[in-house]
């Protein structure tokens, strides 16, 4: 049997949070939720300030792979002052 990692300090079981999701909500204390079905992972129940300091870090991911690539063509780039612009 395999083992399913858990990604979360925190879980609560399906049943669980279909009685009350809000009582998980308030008892995770700000905290991701593992939520479990058959005692895997369904899903995280993540906070919105969480969610968006994620969604901020994967833009700045993105970015830093954008920045590399248009590094590598630098030697293509063309000399502009501020006023050129």
């Amino acid at each position: 049997m395999a083992m399913e990692t858990i990604l979360s300090d925190l879980s609560v079981s399906m049943t669980e949070f279909k009685k009350n999701p809000n009582v998980a909500l308030r008892e995770s204390g700000g905290q991701a939720v593992a939520v479990l079905s058959h005692n895997k992972p369904a899903f995280y129940m993540v906070p919105p300030d969480r969610y968006e300091a994620m969604l901020d870090a994967i833009d700045d991911l993105h970015l830093v792979r954008v920045v590399k690539e248009r590094l590598k063509q630098k030697d293509r780039a063309i000399a502009v002052t501020l006023d050129d612009l």
